[in-house]
Formats: structure tokens, sequence, C-alpha cells
């Protein structure tokens, strides 16, 4: 099995990630990491998914995928070709004895300290999964109290958009004569 990262534009209306997630349970994959928000275009949505999969039943789901009406266009992202990050929130334990410590960890990687109290720390890190793992193994010893990452985000490198010549004009529907 290998990991997949498929940026998916979709119409952004009520259900429709309910019926991608699902395409998704039916065949039997665990979705990884599912993130969607808005793009450039207001009546579009942007799904960045993470499926471990093999390549034969990727291709299968992704052309049931393409059979929604909602789907506008599916890319599957090369880890060479594009850019991908994740938000981590975490609490550290960190009493007087250890802070300093702690500091230093959010230094040497660039992290943010958001909040601070009398025995933790909360921490925010931005970075692609290897980062957020390093960090992670690197804090746990001092005792993590709480913890919530956010699904990968990612985008194509250079200037070309998967918008750009893709998006077919949507229908919006004209209020009933009455």
């Amino acid at each position: 099995m290998s990991k997949h990262t498929l940026s998916v534009l979709v119409e952004n209306k009520p259900g429709v990630l309910a019926r991608i997630a699902g395409l998704f349970s039916r065949r039997g994959f665990n979705i990884d990491s599912l993130a969607v928000g808005p793009t450039e275009h207001a009546e579009v949505s942007r799904m960045t998914i993470v499926v471990n999969v093999e390549d034969s039943p990727l291709e299968q789901v992704t052309k049931q995928l393409n059979k929604l009406v909602e789907v506008i266009k599916i890319v599957e992202l090369d880890n060479s070709a594009s850019v991908s990050r994740e938000l981590l929130l975490v609490k550290v334990k960190a009493d007087a004895a250890t802070r300093g410590q702690v500091l230093e960890v959010v230094q040497l990687f660039k992290a943010k300290v958001v909040d601070v109290a009398a025995d933790a720390v909360t921490i925010q890190l931005v970075g692609n999964t290897d980062k957020l793992e390093d960090f992670l193994a690197i804090v746990e010893p001092f005792g993590v109290r709480e913890l919530v990452q956010s699904g990968m985000v990612a985008i194509g490198r250079g200037s070309r958009s998967i918008t750009d010549r893709t998006l077919r004009p949507i229908p919006v529907p004209t209020p009933a004569a009455g």
C-alpha cells in the first residue's frame, strides 16, 4: 500500500463531503487525512484527501468520484511536485524546571507559543508531516497534555492552477415564478 494525495475540486454545496467520504468508506478505504476549504472561486471548494491504498483500487475510486455531478476535477499530487502543510496545536507540560528546555525546542522548530499557563504551554507548529512527527517525538518526554492536528492541505508547485480552464459553469438556481 502507498499514500496518495488527491486534490479534488467540488461544487460548494451541502452533502458533497458526505457523498465523497461515503465512496471511500464503501470501498473499505480509511482516509488518513481530509481537509476541505474554499478556493479562489466562491462556488468551488477544494478537498485534500490522503488515502493509503494500492494504485488499482484508487483508480476505481477516482473513476467513481468523477461520476459524481458535484466533482469538477481530481488531481493526484506528487510529493515532489507539490507543497503540503499541516497545523499542530499541542499543550506541553512546562513547569519552572522544564520551561526553558521546552522553549528551546519551540525555537529550534520555528514554532510559536500561543498560550502560557503556570504548568503548561500551548505551541503552534506548521509544517509537513515529518516535521510535526519529529517535533512531537522531542516534546513527548516533557509530557503532552493535549494535541490537535489538522488534515493536510496541499497545492501543486509552479504557476499553473488546477482551476485553470477546468471550471465548468455551475448553474445558479433561479427563483420560481409565482
